[in-house]
Parts: structure tokens; C-alpha cells; sequence
């Protein structure tokens, strides 16, 4: 046991006592899609959103790959991404809490004056709240404020200290006043099974196909590297980044399916579906109009 890789011993002991681990690549992200993952192909994870038939070995699909099968952890199809690996997160709700990410001093204040005493963790930039029970992820709930539980990653560092509660109302009244939003204009109703960009959608782009996928796919890691906070705003800022980049073009362009990919980018990282949409659809205003 002692040639195990640090990352995976930390990881067998978290599923050990049923915390689902997972591997994070530098700048602290998940690893990316194997090939046959990519763009949803497989169909996806059965625990995610869309129940999928992905039988993949690999960790794909982030979160949703976190398991606490030592069998898996210890495969040949996760060795290299193990010694590759720079950190250790874990899938908040397959342990059953949800965590309040606190950013700020501010945000650390509130916290103490509104909720509940629980288990805390030191962050490098605040502090970790954990509650026993699981709820629905969303970002940006209150300033510097995130709440993490299913379909999101935490990074694990260590147990903390305190005994654990409840989940509070006052916690899960933050995502359902984010829930009863409205989003201006019409909501596709689903992210399952998306058109990706490609040439096929941009008949009239003057980039080449490798210059397009490249930016994107350089936006997306933006957003989904965006865990602790401000992924809806990154969402913002790379659509409108890559709209302004096919201004002078003849059209069309496929910018609504470049915007997809963005939303569902920020969606898999907990930023609401109407909020991410909002997000991305003024981002694309920017050149929309010229270059759609």
C-alpha cells in the first residue's frame, strides 16, 4: 500500500467511509472526457441529470464519476490519471451533505449571524459549512456565497472540525429563491443530448474549424474551472468574448450552439439552468445580430 499514489490513498479512505472520491488535474478541475465520452456521446452517467448508459471505465463526466468502489479507484483505467492527479474532491451529495462554500469575510459573517452551528473547513479563501442532507447546487446564491451538494465536485481538504447538523431551511431557501427567477424569453427545456459546434452549423464562419474549437474549448475549461464562485459571470464573459471574435464574419456561425456548450459548462459546475442561459444569451448579444 505504501507505492500508492498519496491522492489515491486519500481517496481509498474517503470511500472507505462512504464519501465518493474523484481526481483533480491542475488548476484543480476534474480530467477531461476520454474520446468516446466527449460531447455526451456515451449518453452520459446514470447519476446524472439524463440517465445515460455510459460504461466507461475511465473518470469521466467529473462529479458524476466519483464512486466509492475501491475496485474502480484502483483500475488500470484510473492509474494514470492518479499520477497525474494534484488534488482530491469529492461528489457532496453521494455522501449525503450539502456544503456552504464561504469566499469572503462578508460572506463568513453572514453565515455566523444566520445560520446554524456545523462542521466547518478552512478554505484558502474562507470556510466550508457542512450539513447533513442533500439538496440542489447553485452558485453565486449570496455574495461570495455557493451551496454544493448534488451534481457538484468539492475539493477535499481534510475532515474539519465540529459535529454536523442538519440541513437548515434558511440553506435551502437560498437555491429555491434563485428557482423562482425568471429568465427573460424562452428556456430550451433541456440540455440533454445538445447540438455541439462544428462546421456543419457554421456554413458561413470565416475561422477554420480547429481555430473555432480551440477557443471554445479554452472557454469551457473557464467556466468549469469556476467551482468556488463566479461561474455564471465567467459564462458571460467567454460567450460574449467568442461572439465578438466572428463579428466580421458572413454568417452563419452556430454561435446559439457555441452558447449550448457554454450553458451547459456552467450547469455542470451548479449555476442554474435559467440563470446560465441568461448569462450566455447576453454574452452572445454582443455580435449576435452580424454574426449568427
Amino acid at each position: 500500500m505504501n507505492t500508492l499514489p498519496d491522492h489515491l490513498r486519500t481517496a481509498l479512505n474517503l470511500a472507505a467511509v462512504g464519501v465518493p472520491p474523484l481526481p483533480l488535474r491542475a488548476g484543480k478541475v476534474p480530467f477531461g472526457n476520454c474520446r468516446a465520452c466527449a460531447d455526451g456521446a456515451c449518453g452520459g452517467r446514470p447519476n446524472m441529470r439524463n440517465a445515460g448508459a455510459c460504461q466507461c471505465p475511465a473518470p469521466c463526466h467529473a462529479w458524476a464519476a466519483a464512486t466509492t468502489d475501491p475496485r474502480t479507484l484502483t483500475s488500470p483505467a484510473w492509474a494514470s490519471v492518479w499520477r497525474q492527479a494534484v488534488a482530491v474532491a469529492y461528489h457532496p451529495g453521494g455522501a449525503g451533505v450539502t456544503v456552504v462554500d464561504l469566499d469572503t469575510a462578508a460572506a463568513l459573517a453572514w453565515a455566523r449571524a444566520t445560520l446554524p452551528a456545523t462542521r466547518t473547513v478552512r478554505t484558502t479563501r474562507g470556510e466550508h459549512w457542512l450539513y447533513r442532507g442533500v439538496m440542489r447546487s447553485a452558485n453565486a446564491v449570496r455574495p461570495g456565497v455557493d451551496v454544493k451538494s448534488s451534481m457538484q465536485y468539492v475539493r477535499w481538504l481534510g475532515p474539519g472540525t465540529g459535529r454536523i447538523t442538519a440541513l437548515p431551511e434558511s440553506v435551502r431557501a437560498l437555491v429555491v429563491k434563485e428557482e423562482t427567477t425568471s429568465a427573460p424569453g424562452k428556456v430550451v427545456s433541456s440540455l440533454h443530448g445538445r447540438a455541439t459546434w462544428d462546421r456543419t452549423v457554421a456554413t458561413g464562419c470565416r475561422h477554420t474549424e480547429r481555430y473555432v474549437r480551440t477557443g471554445l474549448d479554452r472557454g469551457l475549461a473557464l467556466v468549469q474551472a469556476r467551482t468556488d464562485s463566479g461561474a455564471g459571470s465567467q459564462a458571460f464573459g467567454v460567450a460574449r468574448f467568442l461572439a465578438v471574435q466572428h463579428e466580421r464574419c458572413p454568417g452563419p456561425c452556430g454561435l446559439t450552439v457555441i452558447g449550448e456548450e457554454i450553458v451547459a459548462a456552467a450547469v455542470l459546475v451548479g449555476v442554474p439552468e435559467p440563470y446560465a442561459r441568461r448569462a450566455v444569451t447576453n454574452g452572445l448579444q454582443t455580435a449576435q445580430g452580424r454574426a449568427a
